[in-house]
């Protein structure tokens, strides 16, 4: 029986200095299991004739002339959601990293990139990964952590805070009412208080909830 062909990653460029763009395409038709469609000098040429089938993965500059490529992400990815995009660029500036990811880009590269670290990372985002220059992950992880969205507190008070996170330590209702010098009947009003809050029915549910969502 024949066996199946191997797949080749497909791979389409967008870049405007044409010795970069000259440069990676002869690379990626010359390495085994790569395949080269095409390359463009903007992003308003790549609009005219990009169609199916798309290509694997599409390598894209940001500081092109007319649209931009952070701006070309987000139009092409409204046209074609499962396009996986690259960028491939000089910047290392946080609002541009920020909104190429925030546009849709998989993945953001440096130019000065060994290109063989090049082909790797067009085969992580193949694979479904993110590929990230590491000296960009670091502000990655540092320009999420800054926009990450507040804890949702569910609106509990101090008190019930209080409570609930000797709820998740296993404490008893008495156990909590001797820890707090409240009555029993005190505290059983708080969890009702809390389960009301929380939209949940038993202690385990309040439990499991308070640290999936981080609340205490």
């Amino acid at each position: 029986m024949p066996q199946s062909p191997i797949h080749q990653i497909s791979v389409m460029i967008v870049e405007d200095d044409i010795s970069i763009r000259e440069g990676i395409s002869e690379l990626i038709q010359s390495t085994d299991g790569f395949r080269f469609i095409e390359a463009h000098s903007s992003c308003e040429e790549l609009m005219a004739c990009i169609k199916h089938p798309l290509p694997d993965v599409l390598l894209m500059d940001i500081g092109l002339r007319g649209m931009t490529g952070i701006e070309g992400v987000r139009q092409l990815k409204s046209l074609y959601p499962e396009l996986t995009i690259l960028m491939l660029t000089v910047y290392e500036d946080n609002d541009r990293i920020f909104n190429s990811l925030s546009a849709g880009a998989s993945g953001y590269l440096l130019k000065k990139m060994p290109l063989e670290k090049l082909l790797e990372a067009i085969k992580i985002a193949y694979s479904g990964g993110a590929p990230i220059n590491p000296t960009i992950a670091k502000k990655v992880l540092k320009l999420f952590q800054k926009v990450a969205p507040a804890k949702e507190t569910y609106n509990l008070t101090d008190r019930e805070k209080e409570i609930l996170e000797w709820l998740v330590r296993g404490l008893s209702y008495k156990m909590i009412a001797h820890q707090l010098t409240i009555s029993v009947e005190t505290v059983r009003t708080h969890i009702k208080n809390i389960y009301e809050k929380l939209h949940v029915h038993s202690k385990s549910e309040a439990v499991a909830k308070a640290l999936r969502n981080h609340i205490v």
